[in-house]
């Protein structure tokens, strides 16, 4: 009987989506805890008190005299720390914390140790706080993933369950930092599930939506500073925007994907820099820290969290000089900071100097839109040419304003900026980490071509098979033999009544040869002694992927395709060869270039094949 749906699930989904729960409550929990760690380490780097302030804060924007030396050692401090920290603590807690994540899917079967859970968020507070030029949330979300993956572990799951409770923390963690659920799922599916699958998904709304619900339950204490709002809400466009501001989200996406390019470039371009230094790794970060502490001089807006410069942006208080120096300073600092291995994210930064593109492009005198439209286009433009995640930067950037009219604007921004990268870039800045490391990661997503034949469709009908009685020698010529049916690697063996009783490979034959030699019985081996075991079968509903599952977990090249009405009744068999049948019709798809209306049906139009 058919079986097949639209999607496989069973019930252990339910219990994957019950402890997504604590899972998202817990994000929401260390998203306070990394929040109010990176402000107890600014007040006491750079203002030198001892207390846990109840919001983020900056680094001074105004020093003096001997104060500027002291300005630029702190990030060198920072650093030092941080290095010694990952030389003898982990070293998982380098970079910036998604191709992490990405990682420990890919290569370490979602299995993340404990003490990550810990360092990571420390290190980055640390790194933050001494004026690192991060953002929180990609610690946030590899702690958050950690907490996830740890839950796993403890019970008794299956990789891909495991991965699942993983990316449900790498998620919930973005959403209760920025109160973005439904571009928190969408980084998820984008960036780390690798799938889209009812197993994953669910469980990652799940803790997506506690995550949220826990930080709105934090706004009703006052001693908490997450909150139930927008965390950047602005005023709403009065209108849907006209063709003319449409058509110039087309040069803003432009640029953006080159600044896309140039931020990616010179991030490896550092690393590369600090690869070819005579010293051990764990003095990089002090370097990087030098260069944010001189950065900071020069532009100390560039310096921290920066969502004060997020804020400024999109209420479009900025002046020339100060977007400049957010490209340029932070830009820089940034690069080689990251390039050095410290410990940071990359969300806010892009957001902050996508954000300077678009105020850029509103001063020089882009038509359409005002001071505050173009920050916000420019922020998501970037981040969806940067992470190659374009939906997630529309979503992202109308979740964290409340702008929802600005929602077809963002597209065509960011999908401009996506296309024009992925053209032009082989890897993102956060897979271009893990290719570096040995490993290829491929974005594109698309049904199993295995999924769309069903096992009818390929499988040989009328199988060649062997009498169950027919003697050993009789097999071997018949069958075996460089002259036989087909040079095949096994049969199916059928009994007098054309019954399925098993399969005869070549191992199995040399096998009864072997018997046969050392024996000295009357009676003759025959096929249906050489049979090791009960045949593995298939039926001709079952999708072709099916069927390569089988294949594999039974170690065999070749399954029966017998009758759902009568399982002993052969219809046909298919092979390792026949599996290949729906990829090369999927590479005809892909390849082949075909007219299918003739230009003759309008013989007013003169006609040119494109060359």
């Amino acid at each position: 009987m058919e079986t097949k749906g639209d999607f496989t699930a069973d019930l252990r989904l339910v219990w994957l989506s019950l402890l997504a729960i604590p899972v998202g409550g817990l994000c929401a929990v260390v998203a306070l805890v990394l929040q109010r760690l990176i402000a107890f380490f600014t007040g006491l780097f750079y203002y030198h008190t001892i207390s846990i302030p109840r919001t983020l804060i900056d680094p001074p924007l105004h020093v003096s005299g001997w104060a500027i030396v002291w300005f630029i050692l702190v990030p060198v401090v920072g650093g030092l720390i941080i290095g010694l920290m990952a030389r003898y603590g982990s070293e998982r807690i380098r970079g910036h914390g998604i191709p992490e994540a990405m990682e420990a899917i890919l290569i370490s079967r979602s299995r993340m140790l404990p003490r990550v859970a810990v360092l990571k968020p420390l290190s980055s507070a640390i790194s933050i706080g001494s004026g690192g030029p991060f953002g929180a949330e990609g610690p946030i979300i590899m702690t958050g993933g950690a907490f996830g993956s740890i839950i796993a572990q403890v019970f008794r799951m299956t990789a891909a369950e495991r991965k699942a409770l993983l990316v449900a923390g790498a998620a919930g963690g973005m959403a209760a930092t920025f109160g973005t659920p439904i571009a928190a799922v969408l980084l998820a599916v984008e960036l780390l599930l690798f799938e889209w699958k009812p197993r994953s998904l669910v469980p990652v709304a799940v803790a997506s939506a506690v995550a949220v619900l826990v930080r709105q339950l934090f706004h009703g204490n006052p001693a908490v500073s997450l909150g139930a709002d927008p965390l950047f809400a602005m005023p709403p466009l009065l209108g849907p925007p006209g063709v003319t501001t449409l058509l110039a989200c087309i040069p803003v996406g432009l640029l953006a994907g080159a600044l896309s390019l140039l931020l990616t470039g010179a991030v490896y371009a550092a690393e590369d820099a600090f690869l070819h230094l005579p010293i051990h790794w764990m003095w990089w970060p002090a370097i990087g820290g030098l260069a944010i502490g001189i950065g900071g001089c020069i532009e100390p807006h560039a310096l921290g969290v920066g969502y004060d410069n997020i804020r400024t942006l999109l209420d479009g208080h900025y002046t020339l000089w100060f977007l400049v120096g957010l490209v340029l300073v932070k830009g820089v600092i940034w690069s080689v900071a990251l390039g050095s291995g410290t410990s940071g994210g990359v969300l806010a930064p892009l957001l902050i100097m996508g954000g300077a593109l678009g105020g850029l492009m509103h001063l020089i005198g882009l038509p359409g839109g005002d001071a505050t439209f173009w920050p916000l286009i420019g922020m998501a433009a970037v981040m969806g040419g940067t992470m190659r995640s374009p939906l997630t930067g529309v979503l992202f950037a109308t979740e964290l304003t409340g702008n929802f009219y600005a929602l077809l604007p963002l597209l065509i921004a960011s999908v401009v900026a996506h296309g024009f990268t992925v053209l032009l870039m082989k890897r993102s800045i956060l897979t271009e980490k893990v290719a570096r490391r040995g490993y290829h990661v491929s974005r594109e997503y698309s049904v199993d071509p295995l999924e769309r034949l069903s096992v009818g469709e390929i499988m040989t009908a009328a199988p060649v098979t062997i009498p169950a009685e027919l003697p050993l020698s009789e097999v071997v010529a018949r069958y075996f033999s460089p002259a036989g049916p087909g040079r095949h690697q096994g049969y199916p063996v059928v009994s007098k009544e054309g019954a399925l009783v098993g399969m005869v490979t070549r191992s199995n034959l040399l096998e009864g040869w072997v018997a046969a030699s050392q024996t000295s019985a009357p009676v003759p081996i025959v096929a249906y002694d050489l049979i090791a075991g009960e045949a593995i079968v298939a039926y001709p509903w079952e999708s072709c992927r099916t069927a390569a599952e089988r294949m594999a977990q039974g170690g065999v090249g070749r399954l029966p395709v017998v009758s759902p009405e009568d399982p002993k009744k052969l219809v046909g068999i298919v092979t390792r060869s026949d599996l290949l049948k729906p990829r090369f019709r999927e590479m005809e798809e892909e390849s082949k270039r075909e007219r299918l209306l003739s230009p003759r049906l309008f013989p007013g139009l003169r006609w040119r094949s494109p060359s």
